[in-house]
């Protein structure tokens, strides 16, 4: 049973976001570009002479691409189950599988079953995403291109691009997706594969 109490978790964030700094090769000038916070508060943040606050690590979690809790050593529970929340969009269900503020972030993707085909109504937005077919049919529309993929296809695509998911016959589709930030790319790629629709995939 871990018997820190909160100070003694508190005093131990300088120390671990110094290491962790210097872990990265990030100098404190440089940090403090990227996150906003001044240098001076940095270095005080780092020496133990300013206490960790919410407001200093949000951006020190996004820059360096950790959990909060890995930020300060927070004691583990003790209970490995993820409580997933499920979210309702557009008339689909995203279940986010990943808890990072920032990078690539996982979803499991649930198209619900329709007795009537939805009209294509593509979207743009920054960013690049990938995603795999676990069950079902999806039809994914990218920019003049209408696809069919079966379950056990992956897709790889720039979201600059118009494009728009749904269920090639009506069927439930669910699909695991990977989505990152403008410049942030899998390295899983599909092979070549001519869908039902006549176009094909690279």
């Amino acid at each position: 049973m871990d018997r820190r109490t909160d100070d003694d978790v508190l005093d131990a964030v300088g120390p671990r976001l110094r290491a962790l700094r210097r872990d990265r090769g990030i100098t404190l000038a440089a940090l403090a570009a990227t996150t906003g916070v001044s240098e001076s508060t940095l270095s005080r943040l780092e020496s133990g002479r300013r206490r960790a606050t919410l407001e200093l690590l949000l951006p020190l979690a996004r820059t360096y691409d950790v959990p909060l809790d890995d930020l300060v050593g927070a004691p583990h529970t003790g209970d490995p189950r993820i409580h997933l929340k499920p979210m309702r969009r557009f008339g689909m269900t995203f279940v986010p599988l990943s808890r990072r503020p920032g990078g690539i972030h996982a979803f499991k993707m649930i198209i619900p079953a329709r007795p009537e085909p939805l009209e294509p109504t593509p979207q743009t937005h920054e960013g690049f995403e990938w995603l795999y077919v676990l069950s079902g049919h999806l039809r994914l529309v990218l920019g003049e291109r209408d696809l069919t993929l079966p379950p056990g296809e992956a897709a790889e695509f720039d979201t600059s691009l118009p494009h728009w998911l749904g269920s090639a016959d009506g069927g439930v589709v669910e699909l695991l997706i990977l989505f990152g930030p403008q410049g942030v790319r899998s390295h899983v790629r599909a092979g070549p594969h001519r869908s039902s629709h006549g176009g094909s995939r690279r």
